[in-house]
């Protein structure tokens, strides 16, 4: 079996995610990368986008669930995220999902707080 992997990296979007109803109201970028693992199949054979993991589709699918409903943890939103991904791509087996906050109210002074989730389907 043959397998590769897809990386969608720094991917922007403005939302409104976070606990802080501040956060909700003002809104702020967050950045996302998406790493799929993909069973080949007939894909690299063919040379066929329907064959694989379309990354302009896989891109949206990102975009509507980050930009749909407020998350209060970036951390359901990457799982949410990851799930999403592997439900539209039955070709992909694992998507480790990466959300970086640049504007996290923390009482201090930081370039971004980041999460990984990992999702096996």
């Amino acid at each position: 079996m043959t397998t590769y992997t897809i990386t969608l990296q720094n991917c922007a979007f403005f939302a409104r995610h976070g606990v802080h109803d501040e956060e909700e109201f003002l809104g702020q970028r967050f950045f996302v990368d998406a790493e799929l693992d993909v069973v080949a199949g007939e894909a690299l054979e063919s040379d066929s986008i329907d064959d694989t993991v379309n990354y302009g589709i896989a891109f949206t699918v990102i975009e509507q669930i980050v930009t749909g409903k407020r998350r209060y943890l970036i951390e359901a939103l990457a799982l949410d995220i990851a799930k999403g991904l592997c439900q539209r791509f039955p070709q992909v087996r694992r998507a480790k999902i990466t959300v970086r906050k640049p504007n996290a109210p923390v009482p201090g002074v930081l370039d971004f707080v980041q999460v990984s989730v990992e999702h096996f389907a």
